[in-house]
């Protein structure tokens, strides 16, 4: 998709239609506006596949009543370090900041903290709970099982979800150090970005059901529905690359996920069943370190600050320019697009004009050049 089909929209006016939807689809404001600041905290880093393009995915499975708008958290255990609770079938978001925040707050009085959380929902970005820990003076770790997507090593079924293991913790430079990945190649969500403006996949990312590479993403999209599609995990197709390294970091995921909260796995995550929309049932969990327990926090940043330093200035290969380190890239992307806005594609134009008529949402003239489908409500 070229330049010219985006229109960019300011921070504010996205925030506030997004925390609108919510509301619309009966998410209380406080609740709403924390799901509105997962998805703009996305686009400020530049990651589209997490950010506003996903809003209709929300608003899609709360009308369907495959989520709750309220989120009833249920604590199950509750010790000193650890903790367990229930989600209620709520808002993934939601949950995952409060679990985050308990994660940290135990760690600040026992050094290291826990929190998994089960029956819950998609969450939005990994990076966004990760990045409260090192806010606060933390090292943060997350994760989440998610759709199956990403085949084993020497099969072609999705069975894993995309299952990010996410980290991030405070340096001395201008940003968070702050790794967050999927455990394939690329994450569904680029997949759906990429179908949205037109755009191939690359070769590698998929592997079809006969064991070639796939590249049309509306087409892989339908074909992993059907299981006869599937991500490759980190690593690629079979040995020679080590694709079984990501195969095991997303079974890793998946088991903390999954089995230290009685949530669904698998295949189970697909979130349909005999053709009728079901709960996903998706499992997350939330680790905070804290740094004073272990060395002065200052000292840390300082080290680490120098230790990256040495990584950013190592020699460059041929054509190279720069080394760029975890976190460094969101970080630019925020810097352009504070004054630029978040460029909103085609599709994505005819789901928000969709979102507001339905909803009444008057107020808000996008002046997009499309027209409203109302066939634009995804199947997912």
């Amino acid at each position: 998709m070229s330049e010219e089909e985006y229109t960019y929209v300011d921070f504010d006016t996205l925030e506030r239609f997004m925390k609108d939807v919510m509301m619309g689809t009966g998410v209380p404001e406080e609740d709403a506006k924390v799901v509105a600041d997962v998805l703009i905290t996305s686009d400020k880093r530049g990651i589209d596949s997490h950010g506003v393009g996903r809003l209709m995915m929300y608003y899609a499975r709360i009308k369907r009543g495959q989520q709750l708008s309220t989120t009833k958290i249920t604590v199950i255990k509750d010790n000193p370090g650890t903790a367990r609770w229930d989600a209620g079938n709520g808002m993934g978001h939601v949950v995952s900041k409060k679990a985050m925040q308990s994660a940290i707050d135990k760690a600040k009085k026992n050094g290291i903290g826990l929190v998994v959380v089960g029956n819950s929902n998609h969450f939005g970005i990994a990076g966004y709970y990760a990045l409260m820990a090192a806010d606060q003076g933390c090292i943060g770790i997350c994760g989440t099982n998610a759709r199956p997507s990403i085949a084993p090593t020497w099969s072609v079924e999705p069975m894993l979800g995309t299952n990010p293991l996410t980290i991030a913790l405070p340096t001395d430079w201008k940003f968070h150090w702050c790794a967050d990945h999927a455990t394939s190649i690329t994450q569904r969500g680029k997949i759906e970005t990429y179908a949205r403006i037109g755009k191939e996949a690359i070769p590698g990312w998929v592997i079809d059901e006969n064991g070639n590479a796939a590249t049309d993403a509306p087409v892989i999209l339908k074909k992993m529905l059907e299981f006869k599609a599937a991500l490759t995990p980190l690593g690629g197709i079979g040995e020679d690359l080590a694709g079984y390294k990501g195969y095991n970091y997303a079974t890793f995921v998946e088991i903390l996920s999954a089995c230290l909260t009685e949530s669904n796995y698998l295949q189970a995550c697909l979130g349909i069943v005999n053709g009728e929309f079901v709960p996903y049932n998706l499992g997350h969990f939330f680790f905070a370190i804290d740094i004073n327990s272990m060395i002065d926090l200052e000292k840390f940043k300082r080290i680490t600050g120098d230790l990256l330093r040495q990584l950013a200035n190592a020699k460059k290969a041929p054509g190279a320019d720069h080394i760029y380190i975890a976190g460094e890239k969101e970080y630019l992307a925020y810097q352009e697009r504070k004054n630029k806005g978040v460029p909103i594609s085609k599709e994505t134009q005819k789901q928000f004009l969709q979102m507001k008529q339905e909803l009444g949402l008057d107020q808000y003239d996008f002046n997009f050049d499309v027209k409203v489908e109302k066939s634009a409500t995804p199947g997912w």
